[in-house]
């Protein structure tokens, strides 16, 4: 993967090569382009003919979506992102509806490049600053012990765990503290690397299925299912992450963050049973390194309910 950090690097890394742009209607372009999507999520089908390169500009959603298309196209993708949710680094997706309620996934994206620029991260709102963020911590802790993981990895989301546990409190505390916010993009591309190359387990099992069911962002059921992933998980979780305090550190981030329960959000009580089914169902699930059952999911949403 080519990296660069600052948005100058942009017409480097694109090589002249005609861009299709995936971006919100509130980010203006950074290069020309041929064309450009702006509804996002969407589960749309998009035009990108007369491309060469898919140019994603904007958060998990825009670049899930710019890399269903790149799946379907072949066509190489380049990510700015302006959020911490790692998506940039993996090569699998999921696609929501203008709900956010998830249609479908898949794999196969063809991710040629990420482009970093701390500027494009300092309008964002607390509750997205948080849940990305959290979204990261969880990227960095669960690549640590999933099944099948790349040890070669471990000392980035080692590196990544830490410098978003110190970073984060300060840029919650400021939200336009420049310094802060790019302590932690850097931390959180870490740990974005060591998803890309470990995978993820049950605290994104949960949250996957929890937020693709009710349309509820991904961050802030990682924020809220992390720490009981993470306690179930004990006897992987290295000593050297977060001090041998990682499930403690975690819930303080979350709540810091202002993300506590299930109820909170507005998820109905009755739903717990049928939606510990889904979970061990889903990939991270399966991958987890401690088996778990349908009951043992229960019991984990019941504790953060």
């Amino acid at each position: 993967m080519i990296v660069r950090w600052g948005l100058d690097a942009l017409p480097e890394v694109l090589r002249g090569r005609r861009a299709f742009l995936l971006a919100t209607p509130r980010w203006g372009a950074p290069v020309d382009v041929v064309g450009r999507w702006s509804e996002l999520p969407t589960d749309r089908q998009i035009d990108v003919a007369d491309a060469e390169v898919l140019l994603a500009l904007g958060g998990g959603s825009t670049i899930d979506t710019a890399k269903s298309i790149s799946a379907k196209t072949g066509l190489p993708l380049v990510s700015v992102p302006t959020t911490y949710s790692g998506s940039e680094w993996t090569h699998f997706f999921g696609i929501r509806d203008a709900s956010r309620r998830m249609q479908g996934g898949g794999g196969g994206s063809h991710n040629e490049a990420i482009v970093y620029d701390v500027d494009l991260t300092l309008g964002q709102p607390r509750d997205v600053t948080g849940g990305t963020a959290l979204n990261a911590l969880s990227h960095s802790c669960e690549a640590l012990y999933v099944r099948g993981r790349d040890p070669e990895a471990d000392p980035l989301a080692l590196d990544g765990a830490e410098a978003i546990s110190e970073a984060l409190p300060r840029v919650l505390a400021d939200l336009g503290d420049r310094d802060a916010r790019e302590a932690l993009l850097r931390g959180t591309a870490k740990a974005g690397e060591a998803l890309g190359r470990s995978g993820l387990a049950l605290g994104h099992a949960m949250a996957q299925a929890i937020g693709g069911r009710y349309g509820l962002p991904h961050g802030a059921l990682n924020a809220i299912c992390l720490p009981p992933a993470l306690r179930f998980n004990a006897e992987f979780v290295p000593a050297a992450l977060l001090d041998g305090r990682a499930a403690v550190r975690a819930e303080e981030l979350a709540r810091v963050a202002g993300f506590t329960t299930l109820g909170a959000l507005g998820i109905p009580e009755d739903d717990l049973a049928e939606l510990a089914g889904a979970i061990v169902r889903r990939p991270g699930a399966q991958a987890n390194p401690r088996p778990a059952s349908q009951e043992d999911v229960l019991e984990l949403l019941r504790s953060i309910f």
